[in-house]
């Protein structure tokens, strides 16, 4: 064996000892670390000969790197709807980097870590109040979940005409009916060669991202003969506003449509008694996006797609290995290497699974339920503050607002509060007018990072 290989084995011990050490500095003192580091510059270094070792990477990576890490996963930052990780989320994602597994069949492939995938989304269905007719897995995130259901959208829509797209190519005629999708969704038309030009634009109802009914249906009647993918927004980017699913539900009665619903961070207002209601009617869909490493606060990367077992078959043909013996046979026993887009699969499930397990319905709920009194706690300020106005009411995590005067200099507004480093936001366009946006969902948010807010923001106002 190389000789650094076999030192760093026998020295396993000192290097996760030091590993822990380090990690331990850096979360006990997330409250203080800046969320903002405006000079990322570094010194270049070169590819050493022999290699320097574990505990020197992690030495020159402390001495060079570490220092220019924002507090992500802090109280403080509100940008990108970013959540942090929980002792029990870390403990897992450590555990998943240990044991390593390529996550792919429950029968036949010698390790349980798929089984054990099976059984974290059990119970993320017991949690979030979804029938166990969805058949769902881990993907990298909002992004790849929302591909997978209109993936196997697309594989629909083609079968309407007897075209099966994943051998034969281009969907042909389609039409995808959305209000305010977010980016992540025309991405993935994009990707998956149907064309974000393709969505035909619902209208909303006056002063709401959510869609006006009596668009969609007329929409839908116009598209009649054609095969229609409907995006239905559970939770949007900028107002945490959400369609009425169970309205759109109730017209697939009368219309024929797939329906996928981005429930990205949305889809966790299930775990509140308060909230669950927004999502009613959401077990009609035919497929469904939810990220976990939002709301959930396990690491980056991670999220579940969702499909409806019914349309099993049109799954498998989307994503399946049929050309790679050495993968086992698709039709023997199920395998998420044929159900997903992602071959290589790191076991994600493991992080969520300790996170379910650990904390449960009561954990989840007060999560969501914190973080919600949290936004609402800096929506009562701004709606009584002399400088700022709310774009939107809170409605759920987000707070969207502009300043009341001299809209104009908000981008500086928001680049010198960002750079104090105490609190980070995002802009956004609202209705076509520029907004600024906080989101809440980590767990270790409080009323005390709310005040400290407040401050940051009188301060640099001051300072305008």
């Amino acid at each position: 064996m190389f000789e650094l290989f076999e030192n760093e084995l026998n020295n396993l011990n000192a290097i996760l000892d030091q590993v822990k050490n380090n990690s331990l500095d850096f979360l006990e003192k997330i409250v203080d670390r800046p969320t903002y580091i405006a000079d990322q510059s570094i010194v270049p270094g070169d590819l050493p000969e022999a290699g320097i070792g574990a505990l020197g990477s992690l030495d020159f990576f402390k001495k060079h790197y570490e220092k220019l890490m924002v507090a992500s996963p802090g109280p403080r930052y509100w940008g990108f709807v970013t959540g942090g990780a929980t002792p029990a989320a870390i403990a897992g994602d450590w555990l998943t980097a240990v044991y390593d597994q390529n996550t792919q069949s429950t029968q036949g492939a010698g390790d349980v870590s798929a089984i054990v995938e099976k059984e974290t989304m059990r119970l993320l269905y017991q949690l979030l109040h979804l029938p166990d007719h969805f058949e769902g897995g881990f993907v990298t995130g909002a992004t790849m979940s929302n591909f997978t259901g209109l993936a196997v959208a697309r594989q629909w829509a083609g079968a309407l005409s007897g075209r099966d797209v994943a051998r034969e190519g281009a969907v042909g005629d389609v039409a995808v009916l959305a209000a305010t999708p977010h980016s992540s969704v025309l991405k993935s038309l994009a990707m998956l060669g149907i064309g974000s030009n393709q969505v035909v634009q619902i209208g909303t109802m006056p002063g709401r991202e959510a869609m006006d009914l009596a668009d969609f249906e007329q929409k839908l009647t116009e598209n009649q003969g054609r095969p229609i993918i409907v995006n239905c927004s559970a939770g949007t980017v900028n107002t945490v506003d959400f369609d009425d699913i169970a309205a759109i539900a109730a017209l697939k009665q009368r219309y024929r449509f797939w329906l996928h619903i981005d429930a990205a961070f949305g889809g966790f207002a299930a775990c509140s008694s308060a909230y669950c209601h927004l999502l009613n009617g959401w077990e009609h869909a035919d497929s469904i996006t939810i990220d976990c490493h939002k709301w959930m606060n396990v690491p980056y990367d991670s999220a579940v797609a969702l499909v409806r077992k019914e349309h099993n078959r049109l799954q498998v043909s989307a994503f399946q290995n049929s050309n790679a013996p050495y993968l086992g046979d698709p039709s023997e026993n199920f395998s998420y290497l044929n159900f997903l887009p992602e071959n290589s699969r790191r076991f994600r499930a493991l992080p969520a699974w300790f996170s379910l397990t650990a904390y449960g319905r009561k954990g989840f709920e007060w999560i969501v339920e914190n973080s919600i009194a949290c936004a609402q706690a800096l929506g009562n300020y701004i709606e009584t503050s002399a400088h700022f106005e709310l774009a939107a009411p809170v409605r759920l995590n987000v707070v969207c607002f502009r300043l009341k005067k001299d809209t104009e200099k908000m981008p500086l507004f928001l680049k010198e509060l960002n750079r104090r480093g105490k609190v980070f936001m995002t802009p956004t366009s609202l209705s076509g007018e520029p907004a600024l946006r906080a989101a809440f969902v980590n767990y270790r948010t409080g009323k005390q990072d709310i005040l400290i807010a407040i401050r940051e923001m009188e301060e640099v106002m001051s300072a305008l």
